[in-house]
């Protein structure tokens, strides 16, 4: 035998003997023998569980010293909920909201949205104009503007109110413009801006249809501007991490994707409140419903008021389920595994719980093929239960599940666990190191509270990942990382990471589930000619 080998036995010698000798004395003894075994255990484990199963990649870090960069002017196109948060990603807040926010801080330490807003970078640009189609909001913006409590201080300009996209387009000093209006408008407004050589951050989905993805693609392909897709989860950690593991082929051959979107509340369903000042005279009705067929337009009233401040409960403005929440968790998915657009969509549901005149479905179940990649996807989506239920990746040697019901992994964070009939790990779950009711690998970032997140709707949201991330052990809100991540992109000349190629797949992939729904058919993506078409059974 070779002098390691004699050493070895050496030192195994000397552990046996140590035991033996330990466990001759009575209680005290076979305490510190438990004891030893435990702590070598738990040292073998974590040396199999870790160290040899994943290497550790560093998270991205966060570019700073942009205040000596370009200098930017921004417009923005339709200053919603989302407009006015993706403003706040830029730097720019409501005096209303600034006030609100900071006292919420003083009386809750948990709360950090005034602290996460304030220590954000300055992004060295200027909020210079804003187009919305409500009174209301377009001050609000122009007060977002002149709001000297953000993250750079004193801003250089104030924004000018535009009472139509055209005008603000037509201003050569807007380098980029945010198009944040609802989906019926964003093919027009988009298209619009890469023709007037403006860098555009659209919010998904992408478009209202079909058609209308296919064309914004085009546009934008052919007049080079940089563009990105308003999905901040590209720049959430947690899915950077879930990313490496899947590339690491930690779960083995995945044929089985489950995405789940769980609501229960009126404000979850889209009944949101109407606006005590909106009115004729203070809501442009007319030009809101300009891209809407002729046949569904309605005159001003009770009924265009529910539909101005509730438009995702209609096909004629938006994609309901699809668009609006499939698309996150579709994107998610699309980060983390590079699946791209489907062969094959088929979808079904109905109205069964909201029967308030909406069309669109509160229950909804899509199904994706990717046979050249052995895979199905399964989407599934109630807003009648607050049930969480997270997504699923489901591999032959183990599964990732990511959200909801996590079994200990954070909000937004997620758990690995390996089958029981797994090929990679058979040796170390027959030898005990691995025990399959517990997780293998746990991702939990930054704190595990909700860092006073309350409500139903907003812990649906840090569930999915969408109010914060973490970068260097700092909470950071990755719509400000997503704006950031433009704006990087437009004076270095790169591409962001949500750009007009990504954007593609979430919206054919959304778009082939809203036609199977609409038509009762599946669908088929033909990459060759850019085209959906129903799937025609009697040739198969």
């Amino acid at each position: 035998m070779s002098d390691n080998t004699d050493k070895d036995n050496g030192k195994n010698i000397n552990r046996r003997e140590i035991l033996k000798g330990l466990a001759t004395v009575p209680v005290l003894g076979l305490f510190l023998v438990n004891l030893w075994r435990k702590i070598s255990r738990d040292k073998l484990i974590k040396s199999n569980l870790l160290s040899d199963l994943i290497q550790e990649k560093s998270a991205p870090t966060v570019i700073r010293d942009l205040t000596n960069s370009r200098h930017l002017n921004l417009g923005i196109i339709g200053y919603g909920g989302r407009g006015s948060h993706l403003i706040r990603g830029a730097g720019f807040a409501t005096k209303e909201w600034t006030d609100t926010v900071s006292e919420n801080a003083r009386k809750n330490k948990l709360d950090k949205q005034f602290e996460t807003f304030m220590t954000q970078e300055d992004l060295n640009v200027s909020l210079v104009g804003v187009c919305d189609l409500f009174d209301v909001r377009a001050e609000q913006c122009i007060d977002a503007s002149k709001n000297e409590v953000r993250p750079g201080g004193k801003p250089k300009e104030t924004a000018k109110r535009y009472t139509h996209y055209t005008d603000l387009l037509a201003n050569k000093d807007i380098d980029a413009v945010i198009v944040a209006t609802p989906d019926h408008w964003h093919s027009q407004i988009t298209m619009a801006a890469a023709r007037a050589g403006k860098d555009v951050y659209c919010e998904k989905g992408l478009t209202r249809t079909f058609d209308e993805a296919i064309e914004v693609y085009d546009v934008v392909k052919k007049t080079g501007i940089t563009f990105q897709l308003g999905h901040q989860n590209r720049q959430v950690e947690a899915n950077e991490k879930a990313k490496q593991i899947i590339e690491q082929g930690l779960l083995g051959k995945i044929n089985l994707v489950e995405l789940a979107t769980n609501r229960n509340s009126p404000w979850g369903a889209w009944v949101w409140g109407i606006h005590p000042e909106g009115n004729a005279q203070t809501i442009d009705w007319d030009t809101f419903q300009e891209p809407v067929d002729v046949r569904n337009r309605i005159p001003f009233g009770e009924e265009a008021l529910k539909r101005f401040f509730r438009w995702r409960c209609w096909f004629d403005y938006g994609t309901g389920l699809s668009g609006d929440l499939l698309s996150h968790d579709f994107d998610a998915i699309n980060q983390i595994m590079d699946l791209g657009i489907p062969k094959y969509a088929s979808s079904s549901g109905g109205i069964y719980y909201y029967k308030d005149g909406r069309d669109v479905p509160d229950v909804w179940n899509a199904t994706f093929e990717y046979p050249d990649k052995d895979l199905t996807v399964l989407y599934s989506a109630t807003l009648s239960s607050n049930d969480p239920r997270g997504n699923r990746i489901m591999g032959h040697d183990a599964t990732m599940q990511m959200g909801g019901q996590s079994g200990g992994g954070s909000v937004h964070g997620f758990i690995v666990t390996a089958d029981s009939e797994s090929t990679q790990y058979k040796d170390r779950i027959q030898d005990g190191i691995i025990n399959t009711k517990y997780p293998i690998y746990t991702y939990s970032p930054g704190s595990k509270q909700i860092d006073g997140v309350t409500s139903a709707t907003s812990k649906y949201f840090a569930n999915k990942g969408l109010l914060y991330t973490y970068r260097e052990g700092k909470r950071v809100d990755p719509t400000h990382l997503h704006v950031k991540d433009l704006l990087d992109s437009i004076r270095s000349g790169g591409q962001p990471k949500c750009n007009i190629e990504v954007a593609l797949h979430e919206a054919v992939a959304c778009h082939m589930a809203t036609e199977s729904y609409l038509q009762g058919k599946q669908m088929e993506w033909d990459e060759d000619t850019h085209t959906i078409k129903p799937v025609d059974k009697s040739k198969a």
